[in-house]
């Protein structure tokens, strides 16, 4: 292997051809060689519009494929580990859209055929690979705070289309798994702490089955975090942290850009002022495939985010939607 891995894409969803193909073809060490859909005339435009040179109509021929060292799946959540499964076995590594799993048992079936196969297996959580988390984990780390009391949090869009994916429940459809997993996993990632417990308010659209709204709240050992999520209200995503000595706002937590600017305000209480920190133009997406190939080349011993951080945040979702 060069210092450079091949991709190999299951499937032309939006987010594959708005965020993650176009990362990999920008990024220092990859690029996507090979597609397939079931819908030949889907791959064929989707190949054109992101220069890839194969173009297959089958799932299983991109894992056999000579020309891929990697596979990258943003399929339906129903049939991640699946797909995962396959490619593993199959001798290639894998980068899953999230959440990676229906359910934590599941994830702990992927950790042990990573495992088994030597291979490199992971989750596709842009958002452990953003500045603006790593100044607000520092920070809480640092004291800057004070004591963390509070976290809050929401991320909510509209849409009731009744042939969207994301409003399919046999296919993993629903609000939670879709991104009521952010507030869930920043709070980890900045604090470093498990939830001991975990209660929720969940409101599911008759039509669908899917969850259309939720209200969370997790008790962490020193603090409490509340948010809700939903998929039928209009569009907004926020992260709070509040302590004894001041508190920071993440204005756009989960996708700055498209919902506001990379900023994260800082009150103090000592100096009585506000400031904001300004982490630019950042490709979350760029950094966390780039970081999978560095771990696939050897270049780092494991991701940045492991599959036993998303088994961590998998068993926050299950208690949720339990």
């Amino acid at each position: 292997m060069t210092e450079e891995i091949r991709w190999g894409v299951l499937g032309a969803a939006k987010i594959a051809g708005n965020a993650v193909v176009p990362a990999i073809q920008r990024s220092s060490n990859g690029r996507v060689t090979t597609v397939a859909s079931r819908d030949g005339d889907r791959a064929q435009a989707f190949a054109s519009r992101h220069g890839i040179d194969h173009v297959l109509t089958s799932y299983d021929a991109v894992i056999e494929s000579s020309e891929v060292d990697a596979i990258y799946i943003p399929l339906p959540t129903a049939s991640h580990v699946e797909w995962c499964r396959k490619a593993l076995l199959g001798g290639k590594h894998v980068l899953c859209e999230k959440p990676i799993a229906m359910t934590s048992d599941e994830i702990l079936e992927l950790i042990a055929l990573r495992d088994s196969t030597g291979l490199v297996c992971g989750e596709a959580f842009m958002v452990a690979h953003h500045p603006q988390w790593a100044f607000v984990r520092d920070s809480l780390a640092e004291g800057l705070l004070g004591e963390l009391t509070a976290i809050e949090g929401s991320f909510t869009y509209f849409n009731d289309d009744p042939n969207a994916l994301k409003n399919n429940l046999a296919l993993g459809g629903g609000g939670v798994r879709d991104i009521g997993v952010y507030p869930v996993v920043t709070t980890r990632l900045a604090t470093g702490l498990e939830p001991d417990d975990v209660h929720a308010e969940v409101v599911r659209d008759p039509r669908f089955g899917t969850d259309r709204f939720a209200r969370c709240t997790a008790t962490f050992p020193t603090f409490s975090m509340d948010f809700y999520c939903g998929t039928q209200l209009s569009r907004r995503q926020h992260m709070f942290f509040h302590g004894t000595k001041g508190w920071l706002s993440v204005e756009a937590p989960f996708n700055p850009g498209t919902y506001g600017p990379a900023h994260v305000r800082h009150r103090s209480d000592e100096t009585g002022q506000t400031r904001t920190i300004d982490f630019g133009d950042v490709d979350q997406y760029q950094l966390m495939v780039e970081d999978f190939a560095r771990t696939v080349l050897g270049q780092k011993t494991e991701l940045v985010f492991t599959l036993e951080n998303s088994l961590g945040n998998q068993r926050v979702i299950d208690r949720i939607l339990a």
